[in-house]
């Protein structure tokens, strides 16, 4: 059994955390205001619920890159394999920019679909190298799926 590099995984971890707080930041200030004011479906979650499940999906994210760095035995492959993880942490970013800094609906709605092929082409170069990483990343497209569908649903409900 491989000894865990604990500073490489905090390391990834950390990333993913502090894309979270960066977007985090642009969030907090949108809620109470412009967020609260939207027309939103029944099947929106309570607030805190994203808080909790963006904590754990970025935690497993970590992980999931952790374990293509230290699993890809080849040096380009794994390379590909968090270059497409990078621009999937920075749609996730772009599409909290988008919807709730620039106040887009529109706008927010198609960064999460390109995000959600991001995140699609990341499972399947992972899988590649580690099946475990790929199933870390599962919750995370299931998530965004109905984050989208909740995305679509705000644009309708806010012509």
């Amino acid at each position: 059994m491989r000894k865990v590099d604990r500073r490489a995984l905090f390391g990834f971890i950390g990333v993913c955390l502090l894309a979270g707080l960066a977007g985090s930041l642009l969030i907090i200030p949108a809620i109470p205001e412009w967020y609260a004011s939207l027309q939103k479906p029944s099947f929106t979650p309570p607030e805190w619920v994203f808080r909790i499940v963006w904590i754990v999906l970025f935690i497993l994210m970590g992980i999931a890159a952790y374990l293509v760095w230290v699993n890809g035995a080849r040096k380009k492959e794994r390379a590909n394999a968090i270059l497409l993880f990078a621009i999937q942490l920075v749609l996730n970013v772009m599409w909290v920019f988008v919807f709730f800094g620039m106040h887009n609906l529109q706008g927010g709605f198609l960064v999460a679909v390109g995000l959600l092929l991001a995140i699609t082409l990341t499972i399947v170069k992972f899988a590649k190298i580690s099946g475990k990483a790929a199933l870390l990343l599962v919750p995370y497209l299931l998530w965004i799926i109905f984050a989208t569908a909740l995305n679509f649903s705000v644009v309708l409900l806010n012509p």
